[in-house]
């Protein structure tokens, strides 16, 4: 029984440019959800940390939300 979202979904690549997936393991203030709460396995919390990090970078989702 796993709860991972992308093995749910068979979703093979995390793309920075997936901005509603990505909203989805954000809280309110844009931060990124604990992977307690999402129940993402270690290497799924490792991949979407990195790509809403791109994100940010790349100016495609805020830092903060005011």
């Amino acid at each position: 029984m796993t709860t991972d979202y992308f093995i749910k979904n068979k979703i093979k690549h995390i793309d920075y440019k997936d901005l509603e997936t990505l909203k989805k393991f954000t809280n309110p203030h844009g931060r990124i959800t604990a992977r307690k709460h999402t129940g993402l396995t270690s290497k799924s919390q490792k991949k979407v940390a990195r790509a809403i990090k791109n994100a940010r970078f790349l100016a495609l989702t805020p830092y903060i939300e005011a």
